[in-house]
């Protein structure tokens, strides 16, 4: 009786919070730039820290060349991380680009932006992957925001692109849920999120924080962690930018194998965050997927635990449901819907799984083993 006690509290307090995600993603209007607005000629630092990227790398500095911002206005830095492929010969195809290459005996993301921004003329840093692909206002767009909110740190949206597989199809869905929160966490000011793979902030509030010291040890966490070194400083300056045109896209991970040590990764810098309202959010989600797991097996001593966690997975269907729907319609994804209920016991299983293993081991990336 206490177990079902307890997962009913559980459920109230995830429910809340995933309403409260909604309203704060719903009431999060999206930024867009009029042709009459002012041209704003901000001098723009593009940094991207790669490593064995020479299959994607290409695209993504053809499409910087696409962009409406005005060339003279900006530059890109490709800071390479001992690639081992043809990244480097990659980059310098494209003349006008800035190839730095890390020292020997120097590795990791934080390292590479750090160097980038070292070299950098621009006032405003803007950090994407290599892996990824912006619109052709991609530029324009961050920059108006930023002028326009006078913001210190942005964050801004990713979308997956994806084949019809399950591998695939989960990730997107998974992610998307991940994009929702982040903007309805940073729009309400609940705690500090963003990506990696699409973010801005002006170089001098990355130097008045003294870029990533204080968690360079950590193996990731070069987007969260920063971020919440610059709100510290400038809490009514950190902004997320829900708009279409500042959208980057990239691909989820092809295998099994590669999405859950990438998932790994991203969770390894849980116990690191500073920021402890993202834990005490984070922990709560843990245990409301984690009591699935627990009535499954007590369900083996009294079915009746069988019945409640089926009670559960509907309430949590209906509760996630209209927030995931939201979201995707902002990202042209709705037709995803038809795979939710389908996939909530391999997501509570996952989430479970990678919690847990992201906090005891270690994990591989980019072909280097990771404590």
């Amino acid at each position: 009786m206490l177990l079902l006690i307890a997962c009913s509290f559980l459920f109230i307090g995830y429910a809340a919070l995933i309403l409260f995600y909604k309203r704060g993603w719903e009431r999060l209007g999206a930024f867009s730039k009029t042709d009459s607005a002012t041209a704003y000629r901000v001098k723009v630092s593009v940094i991207i820290a790669a490593r064995n990227e020479e299959g994607n790398i290409a695209q993504l500095l053809k499409a910087l060349q696409l962009q409406t911002y005005p060339p003279d206005c900006f530059e890109v830095i490709v800071v390479d991380d001992h690639s081992t492929d043809l990244t480097t010969t990659r980059v310098l195809d494209y003349s006008s680009i800035q190839l730095i290459s890390l020292p020997d005996g120097i590795t990791s993301k934080k390292k590479a932006i750090s160097t980038g921004i070292e070299h950098a003329a621009g006032e405003l840093i803007i950090t994407t992957d290599a892996d990824c692909l912006p619109g052709t206002k991609w530029l324009e767009t961050i920059v108006h925001f930023y002028k326009e909110k006078n913001a210190q740190f942005i964050a801004a949206p990713v979308q997956y692109h994806y084949q019809n597989n399950l591998v695939e199809l989960f990730q997107t869905m998974d992610f998307l849920t991940l994009q929702g929160i982040t903007a309805a966490s940073v729009a309400t000011n609940f705690h500090s999120m963003c990506n990696g793979a699409n973010l801005a902030y002006t170089k001098q509030a990355f130097m008045n924080v003294n870029g990533f010291a204080g968690i360079d040890t950590v193996a990731s966490g070069d987007d969260m962690l920063l971020m919440h070194k610059i709100w510290k400083q400038h809490p009514q300056n950190v902004f997320y930018l829900k708009a279409p045109a500042a959208i980057v896209q990239t691909a989820p991970m092809p295998t099994w194998k590669e999405f859950f040590w990438q998932r790994i990764r991203w969770a390894s810098k849980t116990t690191a965050y500073d920021d402890k309202r993202i834990f005490w959010a984070l922990l709560l989600v843990y245990l409301f997927n984690l009591q699935f797991i627990v009535l499954a097996i007590a369900g083996f001593w009294n079915s009746l635990f069988w019945s409640a966690a089926l009670c559960l997975l509907v309430l949590k269907t209906a509760v996630e449901l209209p927030f995931f729907y939201s979201v995707a319609k902002f990202y042209h994804q709705q037709k995803l819907v038809r795979f939710f209920f389908l996939f909530q016991p391999l997501h509570i299983l996952y989430t479970v799984v990678i919690g847990a293993l992201s906090q005891t081991g270690s994990y591989q990336w980019k072909g280097r083993k990771t404590k």
